[in-house]
């Protein structure tokens, strides 16, 4: 749940950052984005992109933790 959360607003950000960027590349003074559903289009592509990475990390995470509990329980037994 947290994950969509962050993915949700993270991609609503990352939507204003690629346009500012185009318009510094293209020398633009606005963007159309041709209405709503582009921008809701352009912004799902954002959040699956930012869910995708955070679910990666999660299970990243997860693996590390598991990989140190089991270097000190082996440690733990080498010591005993």
């Amino acid at each position: 749940m947290m994950r969509m959360a962050i993915a949700g607003v993270a991609g609503f950000v990352l939507v204003f950052i690629e346009s500012y960027i185009v318009m510094v590349f293209k020398q633009y003074e606005t963007i159309e984005f041709g209405g709503m559903a582009p921008f809701v289009s352009v912004w799902s592509m954002n959040f699956f992109l930012v869910f995708s990475i955070l679910t990666h990390i999660k299970f990243w995470y997860e693996e590390r933790e598991a990989e140190r509990e089991e270097e000190a329980a082996e440690r733990d037994r080498f010591i005993s």
